[in-house]
């Protein structure tokens, strides 16, 4: 299983790739678009992430020590961004989750090419999954 820092690099190689922003778009949505599908059970009030612009929908849970991540978005852009950190963060320790450092958001520039509302949302996300990572950490030490 590659680490959080190593799936960060390729994503990093990925985006330095690309020419400009209208590509990194158009990635962000590919990558959107080859999000797997959250069960619809769980696209509940439950799980959408508070404060987001548009709905985002993330569900955790922890196979074999592992937490891995499914989320969905009404938002086309919305759902490339969560698709990215799923990718990023699934299959990862809840302790390496919950001391991640996530640099490739600023080495690719995303935030600043999101508006200011969705730049709030994007660390309403991170900040969500890495609660979940903490609250499976907690019960794993206990």
């Amino acid at each position: 299983m590659e680490t959080i820092k190593k799936i960060q690099e390729d994503i990093i190689e990925e985006f330095e790739m690309l020419d400009d922003w209208m590509q990194k778009y158009e990635y962000l949505i590919d990558l959107g678009k080859d999000l797997p599908v959250i069960d619809e059970k769980y696209k509940v009030d439950n799980n959408l992430i508070k404060g987001c612009q548009s709905r985002v929908w993330l569900h955790a849970e922890e196979k074999n020590g592992k937490i891995i991540y499914t989320a969905d978005s009404d938002a086309i852009m919305t759902k490339g961004i969560i698709a990215i950190l799923v990718r990023t963060l699934s299959y990862q320790s809840p302790f390496e989750i919950a001391d991640s450092n996530l640099e490739f958001i600023e080495k690719i520039g995303l935030k600043e090419q999101l508006s200011p509302a969705r730049a709030n949302g994007l660390l309403l996300m991170i900040k969500q999954m890495k609660l979940y990572a903490i609250v499976f950490k907690n019960n794993d030490e206990n």
